[in-house]
Formats: C-alpha cells, structure tokens, sequence
C-alpha cells in the first residue's frame, strides 16, 4: 500500500512518534491490514515534506511496539498476528498485564536522562568496583532528598541503598518470621509477597478489607488469631485495588498493630505518584515501621534500585546482614544513575511525566469501560475490573489472551481463600495511547457480550 500517507496535522507530539500512532490507529481501524507494505521511508518523507530520518525513526518505532516488521530488500510491512488473533478484527497484541508506568516519549526528557547516563559513565571503572553495603554517603543523601518529598527525614545510619523493593521484603520477611509462622496482609494482595512467602515456607494470612483498606476490627481478629510476626502493607493507590488507606485508617492500623506489638513492613511503591497523598507509616510511627521505597513504579521499572528506612539504627544491624547474605550490593551502576537523576531533577521530570501520562490514559479507560464496574485511580497506572456475570475470570482472561491482550486474573492476588470474579488491566508500559484505546473499545464490547450472549463471537 505504497499510497498510505498519514496525516501528522498539528499535533504537539514529535513526528515520529505520531507516524508510529498513526500506524497503530489505522491498523486498529481496518484502515491498514496484516501484511500490508507501508510506503518506502524515502518516499513517504518526500510526500509529507520531513526528514527521512524522522520517517526511518518513526517505522523503528512502530516495529518496537510490534505493529510492523521489516523485511531486508523488501520493505516494511503490517504484522501479521498470530492466527488466534483474526477472532477479532482490529485487535492488537498488546500485554496490559505487566504494571509498569508509562514510558516517557517526550524528546527532551530522553535527552535529559541520556546526559545523565553518559555523566555517571566518565567514572565508569570506579562504578565496576565492589561498594560498601547500604549504599555510600552520596547515594544516601540523594535517598535523603527522595523521601523528603514523603516527609520522611531519617539519619543516614537508618537509610539503605538495596537492590530494588523484591530483595528488601526478601530480607524482611526472612529476618521476621520463620517457617510455618505467619505474616498478614491484604486479603487482595502484591503476588510477589505471595512468592516470597510460599518460597520461605511461611503462612501467609490476608486480612479482609473495604473500601479504605484492610478493615480495623477484622486486623484485631487476625492478631489474636493467627500470632503474626508482621504486617505487610501496600497503602498507597495499592496494588492491583488502586486503594489509598485514608488519614485515620492509618491511624487506627498502627494502634493496633501496636498493640500487638508486630512490626509494619510499608510497601510505598506508588507512594511518591499523588502530591497530597495521607503521610506514609514511618511519618506516623517510626519506631515500629519498615518503609520501602522502590523507584521502579515511580521513576521506572528497569532501575532496580529501593531506599528502606529502618525504624532505628540498631534495628538495621540484622537487616543489613541478611541483605548483604543475598545480594552482596546493589548495582553500583544503577545506583548511580539513581542518585544522578535525583541531584539534577530528571527524576522528578520522570515522576511528572508519569503523573500526567497516567491521568490521561485513566480518562481513556473511564470512557472507554463507562457502565463496568472497576476501581481506578486518576495517578494509578492499573485498574481492578469486576466481571459482570457470566464471565469468570478465567474465561475473560482466557479470551483476551486468544487475541494477543494480556491482563491477570484475580488468583494471582489473594492472599488466601478463593478470589472474586475480577481482573487487573495495566495501562502503562511502552503501550501507546491509540493501542490502549484500541484494546479497551475490544474489552468493553467483550465485556457487553459474554458468551452466552454471542457464542459465536467466542
């Protein structure tokens, strides 16, 4: 189809990133079909009057989200999917399962954190050597910075620079409890605490909840019963609910967790997304808190970097030995690349982006899935749909995999007991906003007729 010309109009997005959604749009629409030859770059750049790199940047970029695929002496063409896919015209393989925050396209950003990368690499040979543990008084003050904007102000000998979130609960639960011996936490759940658990043979008890997070009265219960070791909290636009445990939820949670004398373990993977968000725990109860603070949900998932706050230096002694046990350090590289974005403000640049971005495309599923029954925030990069009946969770995954839609059903989230009937929808990712439309328009008219309505469909 050597006559496609896309029509970049006035929008405020670079042009090759607009050919790319252009691309997905139209394919999404019926307008280009798999296997279709899209024009020669040269060509196409001398129809639309620009650069031909920018059309080469823009085929480069279609072909990473998996919309083309490039043939040598033959040219560009629309995938073809997967056969399963043709039960859906127009549907796209996207993966909305992963829960990751969108990622950034803006131009001067990239720049901005390429300058950063290529600043930390003038002392490369430095950054291939072994660290102390914990992190050094550099990397600590860029902590500092970082949770100052949760209001968080612990001295240096509290802070420690580890591997990402996953190693530090690791090292948490292991410190805490023993095999057979329990850890509470939201009957809906982050499976990787699942994982952790199941791994270290511990018993893993979640806590009923509400529309505010676990509910007070049945924690109480769970102390009495069940002789916790700790309690683990995600309460911060909480994964996969998108709940944020308000001002005196918290309040009523460290009383009685004091009274049960068990330490909290505060998951605040989310916690730096909203700007006016209720304090963390450790702001609240420092003596008996365990903050961990990834920057792989608020700056970006491939930087494998957390700060964890101890509730005291002493109390950081054992910690520091079963981390150091497991991981040796973290990554001096990514830690420094942490540290350098934080002291010149590309962090704070990526957190915005994502703010932004994830506001937009939560307006998009708003629309899109208006009259289905999910729980959403406008700073939550996912969203919990509740399937109307008849669909089970299994078979709305089932189908959605069939045409290449990745989404997680709710197994992989409760703590114990059977889940309900609902799933986790991830909105970032390198996923397009035209892609994600896409998708979403499918599973609104999935969703408006299950199986037993339009049997054929399925």
């Amino acid at each position: 189809m050597n006559d496609w010309i896309p029509d970049l109009g006035a929008r405020d997005r670079p042009h090759y990133l607009t050919i790319a959604d252009l691309i997905a749009a139209d394919i999404a629409a019926g307008r280009l079909r798999p296997g279709t030859r899209l024009p020669p770059q040269r060509r196409l750049a001398a129809r639309l009057g620009i650069d031909f790199t920018t059309v080469a940047r823009g085929y480069v970029e279609a072909k990473r989200r998996g919309l083309v695929d490039s043939r040598i002496g033959q040219g560009t063409f629309v995938r073809v999917p997967p056969a399963s896919a043709a039960l859906r015209p127009g549907a796209l393989p996207v993966d909305l399962s992963m829960n990751l925050p969108p990622e950034p396209d803006d131009p001067p950003l990239i720049h901005r954190m390429r300058e950063g990368l290529a600043e930390i690499g003038g002392d490369i040979a430095a950054l291939l050597r072994y660290q102390g543990f914990g992190g050094s008084p550099a990397d600590k003050d860029a902590a500092s910075i970082w949770l100052g904007r949760r209001g968080l102000v612990p001295s240096q000998d509290r802070v420690f620079v580890t591997p990402g979130a996953h190693p530090a609960l690791l090292a948490l639960f292991g410190m805490f409890a023993a095999a057979g011996e329990t850890i509470l936490c939201e009957a809906i759940t982050y499976p990787g605490v699942r994982a952790i658990t199941r791994q270290l043979g511990m018993r893993l008890v979640g806590v009923p909840m509400d529309a505010e997070g676990i509910v007070p009265e049945a924690l109480e219960e769970a102390c009495r019963r069940s002789a916790p070791k700790c309690l683990y909290l995600n309460p911060t636009l909480q994964n996969p609910t998108t709940i944020t445990v308000p001002m005196a939820r918290r309040a009523q949670i460290v009383e009685i967790a004091r009274a049960a004398r068990i330490p909290i373990i505060e998951d605040d993977a989310y916690g730096f997304i909203p700007q006016h968000g209720p304090p963390p725990f450790a702001a609240m109860a420092a003596d008996i808190t365990w903050h961990v603070a990834g920057l792989a949900k608020c700056v970006g998932a491939g930087l494998r970097v957390a700060y964890v706050v101890a509730p005291s230096a002493k109390a950081g002694w054992p910690f520091a030995a079963a981390l150091r046990a497991m991981t040796v350090m973290a990554a001096p590289l990514t830690v420094a690349l942490a540290t350098r974005w934080i002291e010149d403000g590309t962090a704070d640049q990526l957190l915005r982006f994502i703010r932004n971005e994830t506001a937009a495309r939560q307006a998009l599923a708003r629309e899109a899935l208006a009259g289905q029954r999910f729980r959403s925030d406008p700073l939550s990069f996912h969203l919990w749909l509740e399937l109307p009946h008849p669909w089970t969770r299994s078979a709305f995954a089932g189908q959605m995999r069939a045409t290449g839609i990745g989404v997680v059903p709710s197994d992989a989230f409760a703590a114990d007991g059977a889940p309900g009937e609902a799933v986790r929808i991830g909105l970032g990712g390198p996923v397009s906003r035209a892609q994600l439309c896409s998708v979403l328009d499918y599973m609104a008219h999935a969703l408006a007729n299950p199986p037993d309505h339009d049997s054929a469909f399925f």
